[in-house]
């Protein structure tokens, strides 16, 4: 390991402690995840609350997620809900649904959460189709390549001022600027799109760092 990763996890744990210490529900969610063979590329601790605070900032009563692995980005979004508040998350995988339902109810957060199986791009076409209620929040954290296509199906259904929030879009080929990746076509999207407003915010992490990309809704097309 090199000094600058050292260094690295040791600005990480620093945050993690200080500003995002984690209770025994959310170690465990990590726990049962490694016990259920789901790899561990969750958001970090101060991640989760990174989003809390964001949830939280704009008084968020409903949540969409993109992505749910095992339901621990959900839970610190869900703690920042008010008590009659929602959030659907979107999986494509049933035995991670599985996993992150038992995680909520350990968690005390599952009355307020549920999850939605199938090819997320097909769940948003029908959350449209059947006229879902507006969401103030929309958190993008699954395939990469599918990215652009998310953007697209699920700004319909977030509010003007509502905030849309996609993880993993601050990596080394955006640099690139010949490249084709689904987070180069996103940040290019979100950066040109008429309705939002964005800007990229830098997350550390052990290894290196990476970007949250926070969109506000401005206007609706």
């Amino acid at each position: 390991m090199s000094n600058v990763e050292t260094k690295n996890q040791q600005y990480v744990h620093y945050l993690n402690q200080l500003f995002a210490p984690e209770d025994d529900a959310l170690a465990g969610i990590r726990a049962e995840m490694a016990r259920e063979g789901i790899r561990p590329i969750n958001v970090s601790p101060i991640g989760g609350k990174t989003l809390h605070f964001f949830a939280r900032l704009i008084g968020a009563k409903r949540i969409l997620e993109i992505g749910t692995l095992g339901g621990y980005s959900a839970t610190w979004l869900a703690r920042a809900l008010p008590a009659a508040g929602r959030l659907i998350s979107l999986e494509l995988e049933q035995h991670h649904a599985e996993v992150s339902r038992r995680n909520w109810a350990q968690a005390g957060v599952s009355d307020g959460v549920e999850v939605r199986v199938g090819p997320a791009a097909e769940t948003l076409r029908q959350m449209q189709a059947a006229g879902e209620a507006p969401f103030d929040l929309v958190f993008i954290d699954a395939d990469k390549d599918g990215y652009p296509q998310y953007l697209e199906l699920s700004l319909p259904l977030l509010r003007v001022g509502g905030l849309m929030l996609a993880d993993n879009t601050l990596r080394e080929d955006i640099l690139d600027a010949n490249s084709t990746s689904g987070i180069a076509k996103y940040n290019a999207a979100v950066a040109a799109h008429p309705e939002l407003m964005s800007i990229m915010i830098p997350m550390l992490h052990g290894h290196g760092f990476d970007g949250l990309l926070v969109s506000m809704k401005q206007s609706s097309g």
